[in-house]
Protein backbone atom coordinates (compact mmCIF):
# COMPACT_ATOMS: atom_id res chain seq x y z
CA UNK A 1 0.00 0.00 0.00
CA UNK A 2 1.39 3.37 -0.80
CA UNK A 3 -0.25 7.35 0.82
CA UNK A 4 -0.19 9.87 -1.65
CA UNK A 5 -0.11 13.40 -0.72
CA UNK A 6 -2.34 16.03 -2.85
CA UNK A 7 -2.85 19.79 -2.43
CA UNK A 8 -1.52 23.20 -3.24
CA UNK A 9 2.40 24.09 -2.85
CA UNK A 10 3.45 25.20 0.34
CA UNK A 11 0.56 23.38 2.52
CA UNK A 12 3.22 21.02 3.70
CA UNK A 13 2.95 17.72 1.86
CA UNK A 14 6.81 17.21 1.65
CA UNK A 15 7.38 17.47 5.26
CA UNK A 16 4.54 15.62 6.61
CA UNK A 17 5.54 12.68 4.00
CA UNK A 18 8.72 12.60 5.81
CA UNK A 19 7.72 12.57 9.49
CA UNK A 20 4.41 9.67 7.44
CA UNK A 21 6.98 7.75 6.06
CA UNK A 22 9.73 7.58 8.78
CA UNK A 23 6.32 6.68 11.24
CA UNK A 24 5.31 4.18 8.50
CA UNK A 25 8.54 3.17 8.26
CA UNK A 26 7.83 3.64 4.16
CA UNK A 27 9.96 5.00 1.84
CA UNK A 28 9.27 8.50 0.51
CA UNK A 29 9.05 9.99 -2.54
CA UNK A 30 8.49 13.35 -4.06
CA UNK A 31 7.46 13.58 -7.68
CA UNK A 32 8.95 17.03 -8.35
CA UNK A 33 12.53 15.58 -6.70
CA UNK A 34 12.09 12.95 -9.10
CA UNK A 35 11.19 14.93 -11.90
CA UNK A 36 14.17 17.35 -11.20
CA UNK A 37 16.53 13.84 -10.84
CA UNK A 38 15.84 12.56 -14.44
CA UNK A 39 15.67 15.86 -15.99
CA UNK A 40 19.11 17.02 -14.42
CA UNK A 41 17.36 20.67 -13.64
CA UNK A 42 15.20 22.02 -11.43
CA UNK A 43 11.33 22.79 -11.55
CA UNK A 44 11.82 26.58 -12.50
CA UNK A 45 14.49 26.12 -15.17
CA UNK A 46 12.09 23.46 -16.97
CA UNK A 47 8.80 25.79 -16.29
CA UNK A 48 10.81 28.57 -18.05
CA UNK A 49 13.05 26.78 -20.94
CA UNK A 50 9.78 24.36 -21.63
CA UNK A 51 7.01 25.65 -20.31
CA UNK A 52 4.11 24.38 -17.98
CA UNK A 53 2.87 21.64 -20.94
CA UNK A 54 6.38 19.87 -20.65
CA UNK A 55 6.32 19.93 -16.85
CA UNK A 56 2.90 18.59 -16.69
CA UNK A 57 3.52 15.73 -19.34
CA UNK A 58 6.66 14.78 -16.73
CA UNK A 59 4.52 14.63 -14.09
CA UNK A 60 2.42 12.00 -15.75
CA UNK A 61 5.76 10.04 -16.75
CA UNK A 62 7.27 10.07 -13.64
CA UNK A 63 3.35 8.68 -12.39
CA UNK A 64 3.52 6.25 -15.05
CA UNK A 65 6.79 4.58 -13.75
CA UNK A 66 5.78 4.18 -9.76
CA UNK A 67 2.65 1.82 -10.63
CA UNK A 68 4.69 -0.99 -10.06
CA UNK A 69 6.00 -0.16 -7.01
CA UNK A 70 4.70 -0.23 -3.06
CA UNK A 71 5.47 1.02 0.58
CA UNK A 72 5.69 4.72 -0.26
CA UNK A 73 4.51 7.79 0.85
CA UNK A 74 4.17 10.18 -2.60
CA UNK A 75 4.13 13.67 -2.05
CA UNK A 76 2.50 15.32 -5.45
CA UNK A 77 3.53 18.39 -7.40
CA UNK A 78 0.49 20.99 -6.74
CA UNK A 79 -1.44 20.85 -10.41
CA UNK A 80 -0.49 17.14 -10.21
CA UNK A 81 -4.42 16.43 -10.11
CA UNK A 82 -5.43 19.14 -12.84
CA UNK A 83 -4.89 16.07 -15.44
CA UNK A 84 -7.61 13.29 -14.96
CA UNK A 85 -5.02 10.73 -16.30
CA UNK A 86 -2.48 11.64 -13.53
CA UNK A 87 -5.93 11.11 -10.99
CA UNK A 88 -6.62 7.99 -12.29
CA UNK A 89 -2.80 6.74 -11.78
CA UNK A 90 -2.66 8.04 -8.33
CA UNK A 91 -5.69 6.68 -7.19
CA UNK A 92 -4.01 3.05 -8.68
CA UNK A 93 -1.45 3.31 -6.32
CA UNK A 94 -3.23 4.42 -2.96
CA UNK A 95 -5.21 6.78 -1.11
CA UNK A 96 -5.28 10.34 -1.86
CA UNK A 97 -4.94 12.46 1.38
CA UNK A 98 -5.53 16.28 0.57
CA UNK A 99 -3.16 18.75 2.78
CA UNK A 100 -4.46 22.00 2.87
CA UNK A 101 -3.77 25.81 4.09
CA UNK A 102 -5.20 29.01 4.10
CA UNK A 103 -3.55 31.69 1.22
CA UNK A 104 -1.82 34.01 3.41
CA UNK A 105 -0.32 30.26 5.11
CA UNK A 106 0.91 29.19 1.94
CA UNK A 107 2.46 32.89 1.22
CA UNK A 108 4.32 33.43 4.71
CA UNK A 109 5.62 29.51 3.76
CA UNK A 110 6.95 30.14 0.14
CA UNK A 111 7.48 33.93 -0.06
CA UNK A 112 11.50 33.45 0.43
CA UNK A 113 11.65 30.79 -2.03
CA UNK A 114 12.72 31.63 -5.63
CA UNK A 115 12.41 28.09 -7.12
CA UNK A 116 8.40 28.60 -7.45
CA UNK A 117 7.23 28.98 -10.95
CA UNK A 118 4.00 30.14 -10.61
CA UNK A 119 4.70 33.02 -8.32
CA UNK A 120 6.76 35.28 -10.76
CA UNK A 121 4.34 37.55 -10.85
CA UNK A 122 3.33 41.16 -9.78
CA UNK A 123 0.95 40.35 -7.16
CA UNK A 124 2.14 36.62 -5.66
CA UNK A 125 -1.06 36.32 -2.82
CA UNK A 126 -3.23 37.58 -5.06
CA UNK A 127 -2.17 34.14 -7.70
CA UNK A 128 -2.00 32.33 -4.29
CA UNK A 129 -5.51 32.84 -3.82
CA UNK A 130 -6.60 32.84 -7.38
CA UNK A 131 -4.97 29.46 -8.01
CA UNK A 132 -6.35 28.00 -4.87
CA UNK A 133 -10.17 29.51 -5.63
CA UNK A 134 -9.59 27.56 -9.12
CA UNK A 135 -7.74 24.33 -7.47
CA UNK A 136 -9.53 23.77 -3.90
CA UNK A 137 -12.75 21.80 -5.70
CA UNK A 138 -10.52 19.43 -7.67
CA UNK A 139 -8.85 18.41 -4.60
CA UNK A 140 -11.46 18.21 -2.78
CA UNK A 141 -13.17 16.57 -5.75
CA UNK A 142 -10.35 13.54 -6.09
CA UNK A 143 -9.46 13.27 -2.56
Amino acid sequence: MNIILIGFMGVGKSAVGHLLAKELKMSFLDTDELIEKTEGRTIAEIFKTEGEEYFRNLETEVLETLQDYDHFVLSTGGGMVLREENVSLLKAMGPLILLWAPPEVVWERVKNETHRPLLNVSDPLAEIKTILELRTPIYARVA
